[in-house]
This record gives C-alpha cells, sequence and structure tokens, in this order.
C-alpha cells in the first residue's frame, strides 16, 4: 500500500480521525504524520520514509505476530509493549489494514468520551 492510500485508510476509518504533524519542532519529526481519535495517537509514521508504520496493538498478541510475521518489529520511538512497527514495504495490504483497524480500535475503546 503506498503512503496516500494509506492515509485515506486512516481517515476513512471515522468521522473521529484527526491527522497532525505535531513533531515539527524536532529534528527529524517535520515528516512524522500522526493519526488520532479522541486526541490519542493509534498510528503514525515518517512521510519522507515511508518505511515503519507505527501502531497500538494488545500487549498479548506482539511476540505471536512478530514471530508469525517477518514484516512486524519494534515500533519507532514508542513502547514495545504496547505499539508494533511494520515495515509498509513488505506488509499485505489485508493485514496492515487489520492491524491499523485494530490500533484505531484499542485506542477508541480506551479513550472513549462519555457523555
Amino acid at each position: 500500500m503506498n503512503i496516500e492510500d494509506y492515509r485515506e485508510y486512516c481517515l476513512s476509518l471515522g468521522t473521529d480521525v484527526e491527522e497532525k504533524l505535531p513533531f515539527q519542532k524536532f529534528k527529524n519529526g517535520e515528516g512524522v504524520l500522526v493519526f488520532y481519535v479522541h486526541g490519542h495517537m493509534f498510528s503514525f509514521f515518517d512521510c519522507n520514509d515511508f518505511s515503519v508504520i507505527s501502531l497500538k496493538c494488545q500487549p498479548e498478541r506482539i511476540e505471536d505476530l512478530k514471530v508469525q510475521y517477518s514484516f512486524i518489529g519494534k515500533p519507532y520511538n514508542e513502547s514495545p509493549k504496547y505499539w508494533i512497527g511494520i515495515d509498509a514495504n513488505n506488509a499485505p495490504d489485508d493485514i496492515l489494514r487489520e492491524l491499523t483497524r485494530n490500533s484505531y480500535e484499542i485506542v477508541k475503546a480506551k479513550y472513549k468520551k462519555h457523555g
């Protein structure tokens, strides 16, 4: 999946999805595009180097996913206990979509607005 298709997929997950470039003041962070639900990150990657997409994941699934798929590894700059990194150039589109939706659902459920 190319960068624009992935961006469109993230935005299609819900009307509550926002995209921002929040790290522009940081060296090497100016091109990091982050997708949020309820104000919390669920996916991000560097627009200048679309090789690793970082996603939230259930801690109990992470090791199994790493064993099962060679394109899943450590996230960029996040806790490997709660995040995975996906090689965007080698991950099949269906798995990338499933894991992105999973990340969105984890964050949405955790930070669901009350009232």
